[in-house]
């Protein structure tokens, strides 16, 4: 039996999802999970890329006992956008690797290049924590001078688990779209943009399509864990992975710390896109994941931990719901501004919010859990109608994937929101389309009716209106 591994990096957290098919169904199994975190050095934010690669072995390590009667095919990683790791000619990291959420990047958004025609190139939104800011920056502090390669976080990770980390032929394409430096129409590296900023190419190799395998497992691992699997780049940013269990033409909410709305199709790089700031990025069939960053789960995340972790989700949910039946009508704000990025205080932030919008403050832990559902169904709502009006084309329904996706009253809201049926699943989205590309790169013929036949199949997909869940 063939087993395929998906190691799936996010910005709190990271989880080793073992992946194998029985009868036409791709069954789960976690084998290990750990949390992590950006750390402050310094005075910078920085992530701690030793630690995460210390539990991405001990994951492997672990694997061996999950595996029955069958081998490990290959492993695949993904992880968030934009964030890389400057390694120099020796193959030895340039210390520290900066995590998007840090300030560094102020003083370089305002390029040569202005924003309207880097847009034209890239499609891509602006955002400050952009990789071509944090490119001025280090350029700025001296950091590219001692680089010969700049690898994506994903990138980093599994040429490491290769053994050849200073060794590397391409970049993939999906994790190079995040960066704004690609050309969205040509599919390579935006050239025009690398002479006018005065940036060295030398560090980008050519882009690659993914899957696509980059080795097998270095000697020293293949010997402490037992295994001998290949290392395959997926589609290695997380969303990409995810969107691809998803129908084309469908339009998604990849719903988790970021909410990802769009839809996969080509690039839109018209002035009506940029002014909605939305963004172009690259999918796992060469197509363009054409959609909005919404700020996410991230607010309610940071919510919880700032009362002491002491509530659980469903717990927080419920209290949503109480709180409901007294709060105003409308009673949302804007979570998208820059305000709520990374707060010393993020229920102070929302408080001020409330008050600069002359509206009543939430007072009790259940109605500042519910504007965070409501405002976040607003934004989705508005991201929809812009999205609607830029391509010219209405969507009936809502895939809602990936961890957020469990959250039906956040789903409800949603469908109340923009009137729209949503289906909600697979929670696992982004390790099912890792797995699912593994599957690819590797020929199995059980894909070979796509990978929609196989996510129908696998996993139970929920139905919400407005009025909650509707059992199909």
């Amino acid at each position: 039996m063939n087993y395929y591994l998906a190691i799936d990096l996010g910005a709190s957290g990271g989880r080793h999802i073992l992946g194998h098919l029985e009868e036409g169904k791709l069954l789960l199994e976690e084998v290990h999970r750990f949390p992590h975190s950006a750390v402050r050095r310094d005075g910078f934010l920085v992530w701690d890329v030793e630690l995460m690669f210390g539990e991405i072995v001990k994951g492997l390590e672990k694997c061996a006992a999950f595996i029955k009667d069958g081998k490990l095919v290959s492993i695949g990683i993904d992880t968030w956008g934009v964030d890389y790791a400057l390694v120099d000619k020796n193959g030895e990291l340039i210390e520290p690797v900066f995590a998007y959420r840090d300030s560094r990047t102020e003083d370089f958004l305002k390029t040569s290049m202005p924003f309207p025609e880097l847009y034209k190139i890239t499609g891509t939104a602006f955002m400050p924590f952009n990789t071509i800011y944090q490119v001025l920056a280090d350029k700025a502090a001296g950091r590219l001078d001692r680089a010969a390669f700049l690898y994506q976080l994903p990138e980093y990770f599994s040429q490491r688990l290769t053994g050849n980390l200073g060794k590397k032929e391409f970049n993939e394409y999906t994790m190079a779209t995040t960066t704004g430096l690609v050309d969205a129409g040509k599919k390579v590296w935006a050239e025009e943009i690398f002479n006018k900023l005065d940036l060295p190419l030398r560090l980008f190799k050519p882009l690659r399509e993914p899957p696509y395998g980059i080795g097998s497992l270095g000697a020293a691992l293949q010997k402490s864990t037992g295994l001998d699997p290949r290392v395959v780049m997926i589609a290695s940013h997380d969303t990409a992975s995810a969107v691809s269990t998803v129908e084309e033409g469908s339009l998604y909410i990849s719903s988790g710390t970021w909410s990802l709305l769009g839809v996969t199709g080509a690039p839109v790089l018209s002035a009506a896109a940029r002014e909605a700031n939305y963004t172009n990025e690259g999918a796992h069939n060469g197509r363009t994941r054409f959609l909005r960053n919404i700020m996410g789960l991230w607010v309610l995340q940071s919510v919880r931990h700032e009362l002491g972790d002491v509530h659980s989700f469903a717990e927080l949910e419920a209290l949503a719901r109480e709180a409901e039946q007294s709060v105003p009508p409308d009673w949302t704000i804007d979570l998208n501004l820059p305000a709520f990025m990374a707060p010393d205080s993020m229920i102070a932030e929302i408080k001020a919010e409330y008050s600069r919008c002359g509206k009543r403050v939430p007072e009790t832990t259940g109605e500042l859990i519910f504007s965070i559902y409501t405002s976040l169904a607003a934004c989705y709502k508005a991201a929809i109608l812009d999205l609607e009006k830029v391509t010219g084309k209405k969507y009936p329904a809502i895939s809602i994937i990936g961890g957020g996706s469990r959250d039906s009253y956040l789903n409800t809201l949603t469908a109340r929101y923009t009137g729209k049926k949503v289906c909600a699943g697979p929670t696992e989205a982004t390790a099912v389309g890792n797995l699912l590309l593994q599957m690819k790169a590797s020929g199995d013929p059980a894909i070979k009716d796509g990978f929609a036949k196989i996510v129908k199949k696998s996993f139970d997909i929920k139905e919400y209106t407005g009025e909650g869940q509707k059992v199909i």
